[in-house]
């Protein structure tokens, strides 16, 4: 058979592994690991039997088959915050489910991907970059004043594939990456914070949006990206007028409601909007980390929105006579793996 490298070091990725790690499992060497992932040398069938059993995946896991998706360029949150293995493992489950889309994508139409381009320079600091594409993406995708009623369905009716990672990755934040075909969405499975869980979805928005070249994780360009959310979800021309200038709790606690933003978000909105002076903004957190509230805000919690379209799919495909397994068999994943990327309903 053909064996691709690349997906043996796919697999190790998949399962958050260091190369001296497999070695180990597998009674082999680091360099002999390094030399198969570099397709300098391939390994015994008794090697590949090892390396499928300590990986988890079947030995046709490795064959030779659609060209390798590139996740360059993913917009993850802070670099310093979490280790290569960690990012790579969340890529690599990224990587996986675009074989997963490609094998439905074989019977299924999924929506057209439909985003607007506005680039914004990465070292534009202060500038209208990201409040102008903002409002250049609500009118595109919502064309609607007032609140956005679900940004996971918004996200996925307009072609981005949107996906909650698993638990084996659960230190990796919220990320993006505009691939080619379909651009990518990554939720953090820990963070169960649906007002947190929002502002996520629209700030990978806006890297999708305005950082198609820009360089992931620059302090600049994840600041553009939170300017675009407070725009997106609380945008200037209809939430200026309800935004109180000392800190209205019960006010806060409406318009928290309403717009399904945090209440730390909407004074953070209202203070760079002048509405709130600093003396009062820097009072009210004060008063919300003395109660406790920086942790857990006041309110009836909510569930989180929750990506649905490859798991409407894989219904869709159910009922055509195309069951789990055969999908899982067709993009070369296993059934586990599968399960973990898109869960029933």
């Amino acid at each position: 058979m053909l064996f691709d490298c690349e997906r043996l070091t796919l697999a190790r990725r998949l399962r958050g592994l260091r190369k001296n790690q497999l070695a180990l499992a597998v009674g082999t060497t680091p360099k002999a690991i390094g030399q198969y992932e570099a397709g300098v040398q391939k390994p015994e069938e008794t090697t590949l039997r090892r390396l499928a059993i300590a990986l988890g995946v079947p030995v046709e896991f490795f064959h030779a088959g659609r060209s390798p998706v590139s996740m360059d360029g993913a917009h993850f949150r802070s670099l310093r915050s979490t280790s290569q293995i960690e990012r790579d493992q969340a890529l690599a489950y990224g990587r996986i489910a675009t074989d997963v889309v490609a094998a439905l994508e074989e019977h299924v139409d999924f929506p057209e991907v439909a985003l607007p381009e506005y680039p914004v320079p990465p070292d534009e600091i202060a500038g209208p970059g990201p409040v102008e594409a903002a409002r250049l993406t609500r009118k595109a995708l919502l064309d609607r004043p007032g609140p956005v009623p679900h940004v996971v369905r918004l996200l996925e009716s307009h072609g981005v594939i949107v996906l909650v990672l698993p638990e084996a990755a659960e230190r990796v934040d919220a990320f993006s990456v505009g691939i080619h075909p379909r651009p990518m969405v990554f939720f953090n499975p820990a963070k169960g914070d649906y007002w947190r869980n929002r502002f996520d979805g629209a700030h990978e928005l806006g890297h999708l949006v305005m950082h198609a070249d820009a360089e992931p994780g620059e302090k600049i360009v994840e600041d553009q990206a939170h300017r675009f959310a407070a725009e997106f979800l609380m945008p200037e021309e209809g939430i200026a007028a309800e935004l109180p200038s000392t800190p209205d709790w019960e006010r806060l606690a409406s318009l928290k409601s309403t717009w399904g933003v945090s209440m730390a978000a909407l004074l953070y909105r209202a203070r760079t909007l002048g509405i709130m002076k600093e003396t009062a903004y820097r009072n009210a957190m004060s008063a919300m980390s003395a109660r406790g509230w920086r942790r857990r805000e006041p309110g009836p919690a909510r569930g989180l929105e929750r990506p649905t379209m490859l798991t409407r799919a894989i219904e869709i495909v159910g009922q055509a006579g195309v069951d789990r397994d055969e999908v899982a068999e067709r993009s070369r994943v296993t059934r586990a793996d599968l399960d973990l990327l898109v869960p029933h309903r």
